[in-house]
């Protein structure tokens, strides 16, 4: 790998790592006011991250108990589907 490509892969390490700051389980939501639609998108975006993150810190929650219902519940699944692929990405013809 070339120093630039590092560079861009390190820059990205901190990015996500950075992004992840904002995961489930924050002191953001509340039963007085629950994560929606996009609390639910923005976790389900950032699931992956999250879960690595979850292996070293205990704290760092991959779904946010307060919330909604169906609509963070909606926002969590399609982001995972859409950005993760849902399966179908790695389909060959």
């Amino acid at each position: 790998m070339t120093r630039r490509t590092l560079l861009w892969a390190g820059l990205l390490v901190v990015l996500l790592l950075v992004l992840s700051g904002c995961a489930a389980g924050s002191e953001t939501f509340s039963a007085d006011d629950p994560a929606g639609f996009i609390a639910g998108f923005w976790h389900g975006l950032i699931a992956p991250i999250a879960l690595i993150v979850r292996i070293f810190n205990r704290d760092v929650l991959i779904y946010e108990i307060d919330n909604i219902g169906i609509w963070y519940d909606v926002g969590f699944v399609l982001a995972i589907v859409s950005f993760g692929g849902g399966g179908a990405a790695s389909r060959g013809r």
